[in-house]
């Protein structure tokens, strides 16, 4: 069976800590609970977790969904946000992880790509040098998700056009993300082999679609 690959990149950074990366594993799991239920989504969905703060970890590595456990996420109390590092390493497994088929075998599907931060890149320049790198990569689609009112649209823009803000950081709105994600995902195994792109469900009014 061919795997829809999705790429999950969290922002741990210092703000995180507490409520919002507790109210995000939350997210998670709804997410994980609901995508079970839906048969495609159990036999193809494979999910992979980056998260990125001062350090960049992958913390689940590409993983089937009927085997996957969520681990633990954590948060230092403080430092930088290096999205670039994060994005750096994302690509590389990307490389590494996504089956890209053989003349005689089909590879996976195109992946997708979800990246939630509260800030903007520390990094910038590596930031800025590893955008048109991971434009190259084949992703069904890239939704960056800006959270709470320190986050930055500007520098996610150069990335995607897919880009949405969240006005709060509780657990209201990060569930409600997530449950906007689950969909997402589900549409991309519904469209798989019948189009290259996905086409994003309306999200729920605690989500902002930035223009």
């Amino acid at each position: 069976m061919r795997r829809l690959p999705v790429y999950i990149l969290i922002d741990t950074s210092g703000s995180m800590k507490g409520e919002p990366i507790e109210a995000v594993k939350v997210g998670l799991a709804d997410m994980m609970a609901t995508l079970r239920q839906d048969p495609y989504a159990l036999e193809t969905v494979s999910i992979s977790i980056i998260t990125y703060d001062k350090d960049v970890k992958q913390i689940l590595p590409l993983t089937d969904l009927a085997d996957l456990q969520l681990p633990e996420i954590t948060t230092p109390d403080s430092g930088p946000t290096h999205l670039g590092a994060g994005l750096k390493m994302l690509c590389e497994k990307y490389d590494h992880e996504v089956n890209h088929g053989t003349i005689n075998q089909k590879g996976d599907w195109m992946p997708l790509l979800f990246i939630l931060t509260d800030g903007k890149p520390s990094d910038i320049q590596e930031y800025n040098n590893i955008i048109p790198i991971v434009k190259n990569h084949n992703f069904t689609s890239i939704v960056a998700c800006a959270a709470g009112p320190k986050a930055q649209i500007e520098p996610l823009k150069k990335l995607t056009d897919n880009v949405v803000s969240l006005d709060t950081m509780d657990g209201n709105s990060f569930r409600k993300f997530f449950s906007w994600v689950t969909m997402q995902v589900q549409a991309g195994g519904k469209s798989v082999g019948t189009t290259d792109s996905v086409e994003l469900p309306a999200p729920p009014a605690e989500i902002n679609i930035v223009i």
